[in-house]
């Protein structure tokens, strides 16, 4: 057929079309997220190295500083965006000099991947204190180069400086994944894609809380929330084999790059306490899931799942009932119903803690409480569906964790008979119906 002029425009027109269309089916979905504490060093790191030298006084904070956090997207795409936060700071917080590149090894940064971020089309940012505040979009062109099979398991380094001082310093403390930070004074180091401008190491991430690629309009993302065992303590330091993270790989196995699995732990959080919660009347256990639901739920982008482990600190920190963690958990979940409806939420039963060495967890008292509560997880006709973590960990001989699941994972430490160890997070993940989750 012969191509006139008219025909070659509509053509051309039809091509645009379709472009337009293909890029407006693509919406951002959120890949990463640590749910933040604070200040430092309010919170239960683990593994953690000696900061002194790197942070000489907390409530001044970091100094003319730069850091390095190496986050692991859950899905990858060429486009991406960061959101960094000051929640729990005193005093507004400056950061400039931020880049965003492919990690190599320890801090270092594959050459040529680095790429400046911007806020609002200029350099820098300056975010009030209990702020948080979203990049532009960030051109990732290695994600166009990379076949997204290879890119999967890899880590975005995110580099920012900070301005003058921080004041009290917003984080996540338990990391289990290892971060870099410059000497204090040492200037804007982001740029720099080698190991050496970082001499510090931390397990922990600092003014960094979620990261979104732009991904399919399909694609799903699920929150895990939840409390120490959600956040990885006993999984093996930058093993990345927390519970949320088996899960993601059974879920890429079966669904591809069309889903993201994403971790909003605090270790030592709580469903209805602290009853307050700030820089001024810091917890090491975070604020509450109903203090914390709108940042770390709701305003995280594209969510279609969340599974919900928590209520154990209830019962023992605490000092609450069964029944004022049920109470709790019927009003977030009438609350995440308002604010996103389409939302499928899963309960996931609590694990033993029987003949626990720390506190009073191990009390047969606690054990009770969490019992009676489990029976209300799995009688309730509140929640999408139930996973049944308990059944999947628990010893029926002694009422404990299993045997298997209790020695320590990293440390060498003596089983603690609250935290499951390696063995006992991925049998946690095996138990949970992937079809369920995502139908």
């Amino acid at each position: 057929m012969k191509r006139t002029r008219g025909t070659m425009i509509v053509f051309a027109a039809l091509f645009a079309l379709l472009m337009t269309l293909q890029a407006s089916a693509l919406e951002w979905r959120t890949s990463w997220t640590a749910s933040v504490q604070g200040p430092y060093p309010v919170g239960y790191p683990m593994a953690q190295p000696d900061l002194s030298l790197a942070f000489p006084d907390p409530e001044q904070g970091a100094v003319d500083q730069s850091f390095r956090m190496l986050v692991k997207p859950n899905i990858w795409g060429d486009m991406a965006r960061i959101r960094f936060t000051n929640a729990y700071g005193a005093k507004p917080l400056t950061i400039d000099g931020a880049f965003a590149g492919l990690h190599q090894a320890a801090g270092a940064i594959v050459a040529g991947t680095n790429t400046p971020v911007t806020f609002g089309g200029g350099k820098s940012v300056t975010i009030p204190p209990g702020g948080s505040a979203w990049s532009d979009a960030v051109a990732l062109p290695f994600a166009k180069d990379i076949p997204v099979k290879y890119l999967y398991g890899k880590k975005l380094a995110v580099s920012l400086h900070v301005a003058g001082e921080s004041g009290p310093m917003t984080w996540h403390a338990l990391g289990l994944s290892t971060n870099y930070i410059s000497w204090p004074r040492a200037g804007s180091l982001g740029s720099n894609e080698s190991d050496a401008a970082f001499p510090f190491s931390a397990v922990s991430w600092f003014f960094v809380d979620a990261v979104d690629m732009l991904a399919p309009s399909e694609t799903k993302v699920v929150v895990c929330l939840g409390d120490s065992i959600t956040d990885g303590h006993y999984s093996t330091i930058n093993g990345d084999d927390r519970w949320p993270d088996e899960l993601s790989r059974f879920m890429h196995a079966k669904y591809g790059n069309s889903v993201s699995v994403v971790n909003a732990g605090i270790s030592g959080n709580e469903v209805v306490g602290p009853d307050v919660y700030g820089p001024d009347s810091p917890y090491n256990g975070g604020p509450s899931v109903k203090d914390r639901l709108e940042r770390d739920l709701l305003s995280l982008s594209g969510v279609s799942a969340v599974l919900w482990l928590e209520g154990i600190n209830d019962l023992h920190t605490g000092g609450r009932s069964a029944k004022e963690v049920e109470n709790g958990m019927r009003d977030t979940v009438q609350r995440i119903r308002r604010a996103a409806p389409g939302v499928r939420i899963f309960a996931c039963t609590l694990v033993s803690s029987k003949n626990s060495t720390i506190g009073e967890y191990g009390a047969a008292a606690i054990d009770a409480k969490r019992r009676e509560l489990n029976a209300f997880i799995r009688s309730t006709d509140i929640f999408d569906g139930v996973i049944e973590f308990d059944a999947a960990t628990l010893d029926p001989e002694t009422g404990m964790l299993r045997p298997a699941y209790g020695p320590d994972s990293s440390f060498g430490l003596e089983p603690d008979w609250l935290h499951p160890n390696r063995a006992g997070l991925l049998k946690m993940a095996e138990a949970i119906d992937l079809e369920a989750i995502l139908p």
